[in-house]
């Protein structure tokens, strides 16, 4: 797909259509939950129109929602590669997930047991497992971070690991800095060193496929909001292991897969959203394979999604290099072969934060500031209270909103 096809998707998100004052609004807030095409609102619609109803039941509209609720969970494995719709559970959202998978796992753990996390993380992905930890009675480690560039230090990794290792717990990509971190190689690692893996992938769906089959991870959560759906959490597991820890569930609540990890009555209307925000993503496949298969539409569509984001990612990077005032967080070179999500965070020299975020606001420029919960990282990088203004890109940005962001900060 070329620079016009991603700009034809723009008319499938109402939102877009939005103007501050004499023009027109632009969305470089994507990283907290992206805009969401029509079809989705359409699908939610649709549900509670036609089939709201709970689950388990004799009657017409209990029957249509369970069955659109089982092609929701087919959808959601082929987003993340996995061929079997039971290993998906929904939630509430990533953190509900993750505290959920933290209490259970927990409970298999003994004293003088270790964990390692990562301080490029999303709390939610950080503060869970050390809760745990601190109730288990296990030691912690937490690979330290290169704050010139926003990196792991991956060498530090292996020599954390050893045979008390019980769980390993990494982001797939910083929200806060962009960074795509080695997960294939840090879930081999733990593999072989007898620990299980757990993956945060909420900020990496929207921009590169998912493949847990190839990352061989054990566990792994993302949430719809953030690539073009509505607010549901999807949990993945290997089949084994959810069906022999022991979750947190009531008793009349099901035992088998995917019932057993998924805790009262789900957002069926959301759930129907999410697979709609799941075909969206492989429409924009089809457009290069028209009988493929979803996941394989997926494939193409992120292949395509990639190459135009990084497309926008050096324009701007390559812009903000010429605005003295501005000091971008993490990787900096538009062609380093360190691979990144269009995610950055930066500060100007005479404002805070909160202030130029304002200015960007007053100018009809969306962005976030704060540490929009990537703690672990912005007190690393000593800026907090403040934190950072975050800019982030998805498929439907342009390269004439990049420009514009770039003439704003100029200006200031």
């Amino acid at each position: 797909m070329d620079d016009a096809s991603f700009a034809s998707l723009r008319d499938q998100f109402p939102a877009l259509s939005r103007r501050v004052g004499d023009r027109p609004a632009v969305f470089f807030d994507g990283p907290a939950g992206t805009q969401v095409p029509q079809r989705v609102i359409e699908a939610i619609a649709d549900y509670l129109t036609r089939c709201n109803a709970n689950h388990g039941g004799l009657f017409a509209t209990s029957i249509e929602s369970d069955q659109l609720l089982d092609e929701a969970h087919r959808a959601a494995a082929d987003l993340v590669g996995s061929d079997d719709p039971g290993t998906i559970a929904f939630g509430g959202n990533m953190t509900s997930l993750t505290f959920a998978l933290s209490r259970a796992l927990s409970t298999t753990w003994n004293e003088g047991d270790e964990i390692i996390l990562s301080g490029l993380e999303h709390d939610a992905n950080y503060t869970p497992w050390m809760l745990a930890a601190r109730d288990a009675g296990v030691r912690v480690h937490v690979i330290d971070v290169n704050t010139d560039q926003g990196t792991l230090k991956v060498d530090e990794y292996q020599s954390l690991l050893s045979d008390r290792t019980r769980l390993v717990a990494v982001g797939c990509a910083s929200n806060a800095v962009g960074t795509i971190n080695p997960v294939k190689e840090i879930c081999r690692q733990a593999r072989e060193a007898g620990a299980m893996s757990f993956l945060d992938a909420v900020h990496y769906a929207p921009h590169r496929l998912i493949d847990v089959a190839d990352w061989g991870c054990d566990f792994l959560v993302c949430s719809a909001y953030k690539f073009f759906g509505p607010h549901v959490g999807i949990f993945y597991g290997r089949r084994e292991l959810l069906e022999s820890l022991q979750p947190y569930k009531l008793r009349p609540a099901p035992n088998d897969l995917p019932g057993r990890w998924m805790t009262g009555t789900q957002n069926h209307e959301g759930i129907a959203g999410t697979r709609a925000a799941i075909d969206y993503l492989a429409e924009i496949g089809r457009k290069a394979a028209a009988e493929a298969s979803r996941r394989e539409a997926l494939e193409h569509a992120f292949n395509a999604i990639t190459r135009f984001e990084q497309t926008l990612l050096k324009r701007l990077l390559a812009g903000l290099h010429e605005i003295d005032s501005i000091q971008v967080y993490g990787i900096q070179n538009p062609d380093s072969p360190h691979p990144r999500c269009p995610t950055l965070s930066l500060n100007h020299r005479d404002m805070k934060a909160k202030a130029l975020a304002q200015k960007l606001a007053d100018a009809g420029i969306f962005v976030w500031h704060g540490n929009y919960y990537a703690l672990p990282l912005t007190e690393r990088l000593g800026v907090e209270p403040d934190g950072m203004v975050r800019i982030g890109l998805v498929h439907y940005n342009t390269a004439e909103e990049v420009d514009r962001l770039l003439e704003s900060l100029k200006q200031l």
